[in-house]
């Protein structure tokens, strides 16, 4: 589970770029270059040779403090952190420590504006586990759509997964990327290579997949800069996809939700959440179900 490649996103404000790069230029004891493009881009190499990014996103709602009152800021302070490829064991550390010293340097977030992408590598996968996915994400909609909190300002751009979509796969049985890729695009009029492809807004992104870089993307989860939480969201990326690509198959059935937490502590013990090392990530993806994560039928918790 833990072993697969991935890269993260993460769009904060409070700070300006320039500022942000020479938090990464610090923390990586290397400097940083900016190439001046209407991204405005600005690359920091670290030690291993792998360049981390910080660049303008147009979507972020951008904002200071001034005399401790946050307030409407310029374009400078619209920030996207984007990480050259990682893994787990090796990086999330090096990662948890960036972020740390992003949010003590100002670095914060807009609820309403700022997302975190996950992107997972997709070369392991195939046409079972691709549809896998679109039904695991389908059946855990609503359970990850409480559990992760995702401010309703936002729900535009991380959708849930289409119905028509879901009932087209699960009927047709596509067996081949091609097959998938129509399904996906149908009742779309823009170009299938349009880079802001109207179909990519959605928890479940497949439009990088087939016209991007060839990634699974998971944009169901709203910004932060607590480590403790960004490290969360990634464990659980991984594991849907590990699921996806080692389950035979996955139904798009919905769980019981009359005791939400103890429906998602089993789930999350089942796709590889388990033991001391994951009992934060558990907490923090728990935390706002309600019922009781011990005992199916027991008290709220």
């Amino acid at each position: 589970m833990l072993k697969a490649k991935f890269g993260i996103e993460i769009e904060f404000t409070g700070i300006t770029r320039t500022k942000a790069a020479e938090i990464m230029a610090n923390h990586f004891e290397s400097s940083f270059t900016s190439d001046g493009g209407f991204y405005d881009k600005k690359t920091v190499v670290d030690n291993t040779g792998r360049k981390w990014t910080v660049m303008y996103d147009g979507s972020i709602n951008p904002l200071k403090k001034v005399d401790g009152c946050k307030v409407h800021a310029s374009d400078l302070y619209k920030c996207e952190l984007v990480t050259p490829v990682l893994t787990y064991r090796e990086d999330i550390e090096t990662l948890q420590e960036l972020i740390r010293k992003l949010r003590k340097g100002g670095a914060s977030v807009d609820e309403g504006s700022c997302g975190i992408h996950i992107h997972l590598n997709g070369a392991d996968h195939t046409p079972r586990s691709i549809r896998n996915f679109i039904n695991i994400i389908a059946s855990k909609n609503d359970l990850l759509y409480k559990s992760l909190q995702i401010d309703e300002a936002r729900t535009k751009w991380c959708k849930k997964m289409d119905k028509q979509l879901v009932e087209t796969i699960n009927r047709k049985k596509p067996a081949t990327f091609s097959q998938i890729e129509n399904i996906w695009y149908a009742g779309f009029c823009e170009s299938r290579n349009t880079h802001y492809h109207k179909s990519r807004y959605h928890f479940l992104n497949l439009h990088s997949f087939f016209h991007g870089n060839h990634t699974v993307e998971l944009r169901g989860f709203d910004s932060t800069l607590h480590a403790g939480k960004i490290r969360s969201y990634i464990v659980l990326a991984l594991a849907l996809n590990h699921q996806a690509l080692t389950q035979q198959k996955a139904s798009t059935k919905k769980n019981q939700t009359e005791n939400e937490k103890f429906a998602m502590r089993t789930y999350l013990n089942r796709i590889g959440l388990v033991g001391d090392e994951f009992k934060n990530c558990r907490e923090h993806l728990c935390k706002h179900l309600n019922g009781s994560a011990a005992w199916r039928n027991g008290t709220v918790a």
